[in-house]
């Protein structure tokens, strides 16, 4: 059985969402797009184009899970509030429709995807592109992030089931000592 997951980079004036199809240990890349909001509307506008957005994406793919990247701490204040109330939209679409929410920072899926917390957002597109095969060229940041949430949410749920069944690390180095190098 495959799961869908739908990956969300809020934003009040482009929020990137993707999906991804996973069976097994194989990733499909179904869709990577953004919803743009009108630029001429008010806020509490752009949060109904949001909900309706988001509204149609479910029911085109219908996916299992939503993975939503959390709000970073910025200076301003007022930007943090608008994009909490997108994020917020954005969580409430999916629990009306019994989607199970995770929230991941920024820095954790940079790290899932990098390697690299500190990754900039062309790496992780860059490396997206690579491990999923397609071209970013012609995509938006705010996309390819919510492809990278998406893809942080797949290689979180697989470390939770691996750690339990393989014994983690230590078993792992103890069993391939042909497979560790020095630096």
């Amino acid at each position: 059985m495959s799961t869908i997951i739908l990956g969300i980079d809020p934003g009040t004036n482009i929020l990137g969402f993707s999906i991804i199809e996973v069976e097994g240990n194989r990733v499909n890349l179904r869709e990577v797009d953004v919803l743009r909001m009108k630029k001429a509307g008010t806020h509490y506008e752009k949060l109904k184009e949001i909900f309706d957005g988001l509204q149609s994406v479910i029911k085109k793919f219908h996916p299992h899970e939503l993975a939503i990247e959390s709000p970073f701490f910025g200076k301003n204040v007022q930007s943090m509030l608008k994009l909490g109330r997108a994020q917020g939209v954005a969580i409430t679409v999916a629990l009306s429709h019994n989607i199970p929410v995770f929230e991941y920072s920024p820095r954790k899926i940079k790290q899932s995807i990098t390697g690299n917390g500190n990754a900039s957002k062309e790496q992780v597109s860059a490396i997206l592109s690579q491990l999923l095969r397609f071209d970013s060229k012609h995509l938006l940041l705010d996309a390819t992030d919510a492809l990278g949430v998406a893809l942080c949410h797949h290689f979180q749920r697989g470390t939770a089931t691996a750690s339990k069944k393989s014994g983690g690390w230590k078993k792992f180095i103890a069993e391939n000592p042909g497979r560790i190098r020095s630096l």
